[in-house]
């Protein structure tokens, strides 16, 4: 077993680090042969599309090292680089992580390790979250919006597929998109239980990208309690149990209560 966990640890750290040396080479090509000319042009609705499903992505990986390091200069930080360079500061991200995991980490579960925040000392801080039910209609939204300008751009600009629509930016853009996809991938392989199931979402959120994503977000929001964070989607339901017992101050508050004010449980 835990052979597996480390080969599977080695397995994404290996994709990730290759996945981020294929974007840095696509936008090295496209910066080298056509500049950033080919990005703006108001008129290209499926661009819009394309750049919306990169932002509505990268809110999601924000919101998610939001949660992971306590220093909100470095979230500023760390948004800015990742709006100018997507996926390779996402891969390049999730790769530092696992290289920082202990062996006897890498050995037992990489991805949980992974996922979750090392600092213990700023706890109290990350649980000034957003409620469940803002996040959900959060993404609610942001995925009825992607709909919307799809349908739309489907409407004005007619099929994606076409050499005209297929401009050198947008393809560039779609391949970063692609590899935050496969990042998600990862990251629903590692929540669903069933292999049947996380294969279901991860061919949704193939052929969907972002609306995807945001479908799968409020669906795993609505698994939580009221008075549970947000930031528990994040993880398996395995491990939720155990950041439920031993990691939410919430949780360790109501033990306190319960022993020191037995009659009041």
């Amino acid at each position: 077993m835990a052979t597996t966990a480390a080969s599977v640890g080695i397995a994404v750290r290996t994709l990730l680090s290759v996945l981020a040396c294929v974007m840095a080479a696509a936008v090295a090509y496209l910066l080298a042969v056509y500049g950033l000319s080919t990005c703006f042009d108001p008129s290209d609705w499926w661009m819009h599309v394309v750049l919306l499903d990169f932002c509505i992505i990268t809110a999601g990986i924000g919101a998610w090292f939001a949660y992971k390091e306590s220093s909100w200069i470095k979230g500023a930080a760390f948004y800015l680089l990742l709006f100018w360079t997507g996926s390779i500061t996402t891969c390049g991200y999730i790769v530092l992580q696992f290289y920082k995991l202990s062996p006897e980490e890498s050995s037992k579960d990489p991805l949980y390790f992974v996922f979750k925040r090392r600092e213990r000392g700023d706890v109290m801080e990350h649980k000034k979250e957003f409620s469940a039910i803002t996040a959900r209609v959060i993404f609610s939204a942001l995925g009825c919006l992607l709909l919307g300008t799809s349908i739309y751009a489907l409407i004005i600009d007619g099929s994606p597929f076409q050499p005209k629509v297929l401009r050198p930016c947008l393809v560039t853009t779609l391949i970063d998109v692609s590899i935050h996809v496969v990042v998600f991938w990862v990251w629903v392989a590692y929540k669903e239980s069933s292999w049947i199931s996380a294969f279901f979402w991860i061919i949704l959120l193939a052929c969907f990208r972002s609306i995807a994503i945001c479908v799968y977000i409020v669906r795993e929001l609505f698994y939580l309690s009221p008075e549970q964070p947000i930031s528990l989607i994040i993880f398996s339901k395995r491990n939720r149990q155990v950041l439920i017992t031993f990691d939410e101050p919430w949780y360790m508050t109501i033990i306190i209560n319960h022993v020191t004010c037995p009659n009041n449980a």
